[in-house]
């Protein structure tokens, strides 16, 4: 498998060939500090992976969180798989929880300089922690290091996107790389200042090992949610529609689904 450090690499050739943008200011080290955090109640339908003999979906709790201290950037969340034990939840004999964390550090807060080129915004060192929430013997730990930025994308606005090397944690080795992206893009606005927003995410693997600790797997595939929401100030909610493929890097088979359409409904509280 390809080394990792060949992603440190890519992105300083990209930034070698970039014009210089307008400076940023970087004396106010926390001059642009904000936290977030809120309560969602979740119902999904036919996630994927699963067993097409299982029950169709299954309601969650979750907690999300997110931020901006100095340096670090913060996106994380904790959910809680079928709270009230119902037998008929596809998630009765599974993990009850599944934690993602995801801090960035600021390369350019870290420099206090303005390392900003053409639609790149800003550039960070980027990790990612997921934790549980599997069936049996599947239990996705993984961690992903790699390198970040903050992306100005026509209509969507500012996109985080990252590159990272996935480390897992469970076989202690490499496999392969994860490209990610993600945004929020307020589109409507009513006349109470609630508004409507389009918000999702790309995770797509790729350049894994076909064969891997004694394993087969496939060599890329990956995931995109696309959302709509309302919000207000205290409420939001939303559906989102996500789409696999060969997710995990788990081979699409009629024993096991790793491939197809899930549907997401979410309440939210907002503090």
């Amino acid at each position: 498998m390809k080394n990792v450090k060949t992603l440190a690499l890519a992105a300083t050739a990209v930034a070698a060939i970039s014009g210089n943008a307008f400076a940023a200011d970087r004396t106010d080290l926390h001059g642009s500090d904000y936290k977030w955090y809120q309560f969602n109640y979740m119902y999904a339908l036919k996630e994927k992976p699963r067993s097409p003999d299982a029950h169709s979906g299954h309601d969650y709790l979750e907690m999300e969180f997110g931020g901006r201290s100095g340096i670090f950037d913060l996106y994380g969340y904790v959910d809680l798989f079928n709270p009230t034990e119902r037998d008929s939840s596809d998630k009765s004999n599974s993990d009850k929880m599944f934690m993602k964390f995801a801090p960035r550090v600021s390369i350019d807060a870290l420099t206090g300089k303005d390392l900003s080129f053409g639609p790149v915004k800003e550039i960070y060192f980027s990790t990612l922690f997921n934790w549980g929430g599997g069936h049996g013997d599947f239990n996705p730990n993984n961690s992903f290091w790699g390198i970040g930025a903050d992306v100005e994308v026509p209509w969507l606005g500012k996109t985080g996107m990252n590159l990272y090397g996935l480390y897992d944690l469970n076989k202690k080795d490499w496999n392969g790389y994860q490209f990610s992206a993600n945004w929020f893009k307020p589109f409507y606005f009513f006349d109470n200042k609630s508004f409507l927003s389009f918000q999702g995410y790309v995770d797509y693997q790729f350049g894994a090992d076909k064969e891997y600790h004694g394993g087969e797997q496939v060599t890329n595939g990956g995931a995109t949610f696309l959302g709509l929401y309302w919000h207000s100030d205290r409420y939001a909610l939303g559906y989102g529609l996500k789409a696999y493929k060969e997710v995990y890097l788990i081979p699409d088979t009629d024993g096991f689904e790793s491939s197809g359409i899930s549907h997401y409904f979410s309440a939210t509280y907002k503090f």
